[in-house]
């Protein structure tokens, strides 16, 4: 398995945990996006560590998934979030994109 990319939530997207789902706001685009329960958790733990592969181990421990499934998901919502300009990669936070 490719490692997960490191990222970082960016300061424009507010977030808001709606019945075990969320709802991200991202202010610059005036867009809504909505999370599912692990994309919700995902967003939480990301929001507490900044620690992608904690995340996802800390993920592994509260889902009953296997570990190939859970890295596909997160690299899959990761890529998503990326996407969508809602995160961005260490490397484009620390040169200040």
């Amino acid at each position: 398995m490719a490692p997960l990319p490191q990222v970082r939530i960016l300061p424009q997207v507010l977030f808001q945990v709606l019945e075990g789902e969320s709802i991200l706001l991202d202010l610059q685009q005036e867009q809504y996006f909505g999370l599912n329960e692990v994309g919700t958790r995902f967003w939480q733990l990301l929001a507490e560590t900044a620690d992608v592969p904690a995340v996802a181990a800390q993920l592994l421990a509260e889902f009953d998934v296997d570990e190939a499934t859970l890295h596909q998901d997160l690299a899959d919502l990761i890529a998503a979030l990326l996407a969508n300009g809602l995160v961005a990669a260490v490397d484009d936070v620390a040169a200040g994109a």
